[in-house]
């Protein structure tokens, strides 16, 4: 028998019990479109990752104030939740040689009102290093003068969102708006960035000089001189990082007069660290879920191999007649063995258009990102011809062991 004729006879073989073939193709088709939903699913979130990483930066560190206690005591009172300043941006700076960019911020909600649009955002008080930690980059206008930073200058940088909510179409650069009742005027715009890595829209900010946000925006809470919210600094060299960790927690313990023993009034979190974290998650998650998807291929292998020893089982005569006629137990191994290829190959085409409709409805109807390759739809392929291979053989190799006149004696 050629090719053409073990097909021909495999597919009638099918067709005679359509809805058995479609039951047994079932566990296949279940298993490939969990294999393309999963792995489409965690591709993406790596992707997700590498974008946060590429909008973090893999060579920061970022430094927030923290309630220190030393000696069984309160360390500082409520009112001074302040701990870092600029003389500690400055210090980094100057004492630390691995530090590339390092800036002081402040932030705080406000609305922003142009005319009769307005919209409800959140503000940043930046130094000038703050836009290459960030990678922000100016898209219409310019950036803040170092007379805007020394002199309290009522000047603003509006991330996307908040221009296009304002401004429409327009740039909006040389107009005057007001963050809450104080007028500033804009002399810039920021490239978009998008949606961060944790789902916020990184657009929705605007940004104004360091010493302007504390003046204007936040006069009336009585800070301590110079206070910040936040530093961030990166490193020239990502190899550099933990050093520079550990000399930045050294210097501003000696800078904050903190005794051995006693808890730093300020935390530093290591975005790499952080960012690998979650990689790991991520990749574990997507081998727990593949192996989920692995086991459905293997009970739908097994379903076909079941299923495939019944129709021997049943077709036992029918096989003692092909030999009868000068059929040899190849041709028979071909035939069953093309059966079980078909079921799997039919189950896996169904499961493939299936997973890719489920990856297309996952990624539009929930946050998860969803990341599609022809690699993903390609293995998914092999699985299910290897899925027939495997589990179809035994039961071919069996008819085709059968003896002809044993055979045609079963009625």
């Amino acid at each position: 028998m050629n090719f053409s004729d073990i097909l021909r006879t495999a597919i009638y073989a099918l067709r005679g019990n359509w809805m058995r073939s479609a039951l047994t193709s079932l566990g296949v088709i279940i298993g490939i479109a969990a294999v393309i939903v999963m792995v489409s699913v965690g591709q993406g979130t790596q992707q997700e990752i590498d974008k946060m990483v590429s909008g973090l930066g893999s060579q920061r560190l970022d430094i927030s104030p923290g309630a220190g206690r030393g000696g069984g005591g309160v360390r500082m009172s409520s009112a001074s939740f302040f701990t870092l300043n600029e003389g500690d941006v400055d210090a980094i700076r100057s004492e630390i040689p691995e530090v590339q960019y390092v800036a002081g911020a402040l932030r705080g909600n406000t609305q922003v009102v142009y005319a009769e649009n307005n919209a409800s955002t959140s503000w940043q008080g930046v130094q000038a290093d703050f836009f290459d930690i960030n990678g922000w980059v100016i898209a219409n206008g310019q950036g803040f003068d170092a007379q805007d930073y020394t002199s309290a200058g009522k000047t603003v940088i509006l991330g996307e969102t908040v221009r296009r909510t304002l401004f429409g179409d327009e740039p909006g650069i040389g107009q005057t708006i007001r963050l809450g009742r104080v007028p500033f005027t804009v002399v810039g715009t920021l490239k978009p960035k998008g949606q961060g890595g944790f789902g916020q829209d990184q657009d929705d900010v605007v940004m104004v000089p360091l010493e302007t946000a504390r003046r204007r925006l936040m006069g009336a809470m009585g800070l301590p001189s110079g206070a910040v919210m936040q530093i961030a600094l990166t490193v020239s060299d990502a190899k550099d990082l933990s050093y520079a960790q550990g000399e930045v927690e050294g210097l501003l313990r000696q800078r904050h007069r903190i005794k051995p023993g006693e808890e730093d009034d300020f935390n530093v979190r290591n975005i790499s660290e952080i960012v690998a974290t979650r990689t790991a998650t991520t990749r574990l998650m997507s081998l727990l879920l593949g192996a989920v998807a692995t086991i459905s291929l293997i009970v739908g292998g097994i379903g076909i191999m079941n299923i495939m020893l019944v129709s021997v089982t049943e077709r036992i005569r029918e096989i003692g007649l092909r030999m009868a006629v000068g059929a040899g137990p190849a041709d028979v191994r071909r035939q069953f063995l093309a059966e079980a290829m078909l079921l799997s190959l039919g189950g896996g085409v169904l499961g493939i258009v299936i997973g890719v409709a489920g990856a297309l409805l996952v990624g539009k109807f929930s946050d998860l990102p969803v990341a599609l390759n022809g690699q993903v739809i390609a293995l998914a392929a092999t699985f299910s011809i290897m899925t027939g291979l495997f589990f179809g053989y035994y039961p071919a190799r069996k008819a085709s062991q059968l003896d002809p006149i044993e055979a045609l004696r079963q009625q």
